[in-house]
């Protein structure tokens, strides 16, 4: 870090002394000009052209380092912080100019010195501006790279730097030597442009702010480029950065792919909201199927139910109807609507006959009925919790369109409803057989078991401390960690929840950690345990059984660790150095939920540097699900907050202060999933 600090000045120092010795030689030059006969007494083009190379190598290494500090999936900073710190530059640019203009009509003349002064400012800012540009690029460019696309952006920097030559020595790139040289360069850039991964995780709100900056970002290269090219043939100029070759492929490959990044967020714009919204519709089933597993009571899974279709929907009012045997249903949940309107809906429902039955009507407006009511809803949907036995509830969706249940949102909807009557019939299930003595007695073997397979204390270390949190909400849980020393300087901890109680998550476990014991023998990476983890789940794991997980491995040497995801929570950090708290967004699929060799695509390694006095925070569900007497979730917010408060403290009191804080939000008695919580600190080194 020391390091990288004392490059930076140097630098600095560096890109601004060229910078003013280059100002005294072009105004130098540009006085003999005026004065002589046309011909410059200073006239030292190796040592002017020796000058330019030193400021824009010193400018672009600076902004280099600079921009390696960049870390995260936060997209939209990247580019913020490019406009804020760079783009602006082009408008100054134009403010500068424009200035010069409006005093060289005050006063009725051209100031030859002033436009060099001017233009010698506006190549500084040009090239601040391909400076940062370039390396934000490259930052973007290179997520999610591969060895070869590396190896092709090496190779790009090298050739780049290589064009400096022909500054240093005065060659004309424009020779034909040297073009098609440069046409080659021309399609290089253009493969390079076609490297945006980034671009498909921006949501539509992030996609529209990219837009904008993006356009604003072209705008500055529009600029720089009409001020330079209306400049070029300037018979008063005593220097022509237009010939610099350098700066003409930077600025092609940056104008180049903003515009390619700024085409590609425009057409992707239109599916976005559907990505999203499947995304939604996805997860949102995943963890309706995971609360058959996990012992929810019926309550929950009607508040998920509530919620899930709301959002499939995007409806503009809803309500539940709970069903009571042998008594009147009751309004459990209401969205933008109230119950007189409820009242009104439901006499008419019922003199048409059409209560308690799948229904949907895309126009209400056609039915006289409706019409009389003078509602604002134009479209309803009404979708039953029923079995061949019973009726559990009744939803009823609207929706102020025509039109706004089409078939496809319609099979979503119904397809929450089946899991629900699934899960509820499930639960009713597993609330009766906990009355048989038989299920008991597996219960406490199955404890034991549990009991016996998470470890009690984990290795001490100068390098880290780790503080652990296990508790069961019912008498066997599906929560599990352990860990593994895989070298003297390398341990991987490993956490997951399985689905299902009793016996058959007590086994569960036990096959989770035998594979984890077996498999990370062979010290493999975090992506490749999750492959073969999954392979060797298939062949014993029940259909409707699945294990959520995740795995780091990390280096005390190296200073840093690698993870690897399977349908876990996010990982909460917190990084000294930049003083932030984050979640790393990474992929990752359950283990057991697909069961072929396609479950590779479905899983993402990432790898992360860590500072002294980062921490980690690993957990279960049940810490960010947890909910209160007002049904009200714990969240990630919460958690991320607790940690930005108590990053400072040891690892220990941070877990404490967790959760503490978990039980004043839950109150007492109030745990309805399995928590397991692992602080990890890292230490300075000794």
């Amino acid at each position: 870090m020391l390091y990288k600090t004392n490059a930076k000045s140097l630098l600095a120092i560096s890109g601004l002394i060229s910078w003013l010795l280059l100002l005294a030689y072009v105004l130098l030059n540009a006085e003999s000009l005026l004065s002589g006969n046309g011909v410059p007494k200073f006239a030292f083009p190796f040592f002017s052209n020796l000058l330019i190379v030193v400021f824009i190598v010193s400018v672009f290494l600076f902004q280099r380092i600079q921009t390696e500090t960049l870390k995260g999936i936060d997209f939209i900073g990247y580019l913020w912080n490019l406009f804020s710190k760079a783009g602006v530059a082009a408008y100054l640019s134009v403010a500068l100019y424009l200035g010069y203009r409006v005093y060289t009509n005050y006063i009725g003349k051209e100031s030859v010195l002033l436009m060099h002064l001017v233009y010698q400012i506006n190549f500084g800012l040009l090239v601040l501006f391909l400076a940062k540009a370039f390396y934000i690029w490259r930052q973007l460019l290179l997520y999610h790279k591969n060895k070869f696309l590396q190896i092709a952006w090496d190779w790009f920097e090298i050739l780049l730097a290589a064009t400096l030559l022909l500054t240093v020595f005065n060659f004309n790139y424009t020779s034909y030597i040297f073009l098609p040289l440069l046409a080659l360069m021309g399609f290089y850039i253009l493969f390079l442009c076609t490297n945006m991964k980034w671009v498909a995780y921006l949501t539509f709100n992030n996609k529209s702010r990219s837009l904008v900056l993006l356009g604003a970002i072209l705008l500055s290269c529009y600029i720089f480029f009409r001020f330079f090219k209306n400049t070029a043939d300037s018979p008063e100029l005593a220097i022509d950065y237009s010939d610099v070759g350098f700066l003409l492929i930077a600025m092609l490959f940056v104008t180049l792919y903003t515009l390619a990044a700024f085409l590609v967020s425009l057409f992707s714009l239109p599916t976005s909201g559907v990505f999203e919204q499947k995304s939604e519709d996805l997860l949102n089933f995943q963890r309706l199927s995971q609360s058959i597993q996990q012992g929810q009571s019926e309550t929950q899974v009607y508040n998920m139910l509530f919620e899930s279709t709301i959002k499939a929907a995007d409806a503009s009012a809803a309500w539940f109807e709970l069903t009571r045997a042998g008594g009147e249903p009751q309004a459990a949940h209401l969205l933008n609507i109230n119950q007189d309107q409820i009242s009104r809906i439901r006499h008419l429902l019922l003199a048409y006959n059409i209560l308690n039955i799948d229904y949907i009507n895309n126009n209400l407006n056609r039915n006289p009925g409706f019409r009389e009511l003078m509602l604002p809803w134009k479209s309803m949907a009404i979708l039953p919790i029923k079995t061949t036995k019973h009726l559990s509830g009744v939803l009823y969706l609207l929706k102020d369109i025509e039109g706004g249940f089409d078939r496809e949102t319609v099979n979503v909807l119904r397809t929450f409803t089946s899991q629900t009557t699934l899960t509820i019939e499930n639960l009713r299930l597993v609330n009766e057989s906990l009355q048989n003595e038989r299920y008991k007695e597996e219960l406490k073997i199955a404890t034991q078991v549990q009991e016996s397979l998470i470890p009690k204390t984990f290795p001490t270390d100068s390098w880290f401390e780790i503080s652990t949190h296990a508790v069961a909400a019912k008498e066997v849980g599906g929560d599990f960690y352990d860990f593994l020393q895989l070298s003297e300087s390398r341990i991987a901890i490993i956490i997951g929840d399985v689905s299902g109680k009793g016996i058959s998550a007590a086994f569960h476990m036990a096959q989770m950690k035998g594979i984890f014991h077996g498999l990370m023998q062979q010290d493999m990476a975090p992506s490749e345990f999750m492959k073969q983890a999954n392979s060797a789940l298939s062949r014993c794991l029940e259909r409707t059984s699945f294990i959520t997980s995740a795995l780091y491995i990390i280096d005390y040497r190296m200073k840093g660790f690698m993870f690897a995801r399977a349908g876990h929570c996010h990982t909460l950090y917190y990084n000294s150095m930049m003083d932030d708290v984050f979640y790393f967004q990474t992929d990752g699929l359950g283990l057991g939920i697909i069961r072929d060799k396609s479950y590779a695509n479905h899983v993402r390694e990432m790898y992360y540097d860590y500072n002294p006095e980062d921490v980690m925070v690993i957990y279960t569900d049940g810490i960010v699900e947890a909910r209160n007497a007002n049904n009200d979730e714990y969240g990630e917010d919460r958690l991320l907050y607790m940690l930005k408060q108590t990053y400072h403290l040891e690892a220990e009191d941070i877990k404490w202060a967790i959760i503490n804080d978990l039980q004043d939000f839950t109150g007492p008695g109030n745990l309805y999933d399995d928590q397991t919580l692992l602080v990890i600190k890292f230490k300075p080194s000794t």
